[in-house]
């Protein structure tokens, strides 16, 4: 499985929102169509006012989280840092991440926003359509949306809602800790994200999938500060 060749990534600010527009019309919120027998996390890391982009993606089995299978890359980003279009700067990174991939997950979780965005077309939403394949945004801050009054006990759940329609959900992971921001990217609906990322959480805050790739990619940027600190 291989990224669709939707669009250039050469684009000027302008040029990108008209891709989101064009590209969010392809998006499909539908139950999971097979069992999930492997989930991946996706992460990024870098240093302030660096263009140096580690990515790395994680691949545990279900139900018992083992990790199966870890990659990872360091490139250079060629868009920079917008708000609401981050994924124009992480998004080949992690494709090319996946093109190294040996085990391809049943569903990727992103450390980003599916629908939960402007245009209804974040991270997740993205990559899921560029790879076709089951995406989930699991984010650790809101972008979009307000939400209600939420539990403390874990499992609890209040709809994210931006411009009178719900974009996802604040999810309490864990008791009277901050909650995560879920919401559907591709080939997904919002139960059947809420459901993996509960059956992808053990004793923290973040679900395994996006965790593990979070600590991935940070050694990733501090081996490679190391090395190039080494270097010169």
């Amino acid at each position: 499985m291989t990224s669709l060749p939707l669009h250039s990534w050469d684009l000027t600010r302008g040029e990108a929102v008209e891709v989101q527009q064009r590209l969010r019309n392809l998006v499909r919120l539908q139950p999971l169509a097979r069992p999930v027998s492997a989930i991946a996390g996706a992460d990024i890391s870098y240093n302030k006012f660096s263009e140096i982009v580690y990515a790395g993606i994680v691949v545990l089995r279900l139900p018992d989280l083992q990790i199966v299978e870890t990659a990872g890359v360091r490139s250079v980003a060629k868009f920079p840092y917008v708000p609401g279009l981050l994924s124009f700067r992480e998004a080949p990174s992690l494709l090319e991440v996946w093109e190294k991939l040996k085990t391809k997950p049943d569903v990727l979780m992103l450390d980003g926003q599916g629908i939960a965005h402007p245009r209804r077309f974040g991270i997740a939403c993205h990559v899921g359509v560029l790879l076709d394949l089951p995406t989930i945004g699991c984010a650790k801050s809101i972008l979009v949306g307000k939400y209600g009054e939420l539990g403390l006990e874990a499992g609890s759940r209040s709809p994210l809602v931006h411009r009178g329609e719900q974009v996802g959900v604040a999810l309490r992971t864990k008791n009277k800790v901050s909650p995560v921001y879920v919401s559907p990217g591709h080939l997904i609906d919002l139960d059947s994200a809420i459901d993996l990322v509960l059956r992808s959480t053990t004793k923290y805050r973040l679900p395994e999938p996006t965790r593990q790739a979070h600590l991935l990619v940070n050694q990733l940027r501090v081996e490679g500060t190391v090395g190039e600190e080494s270097q010169g």
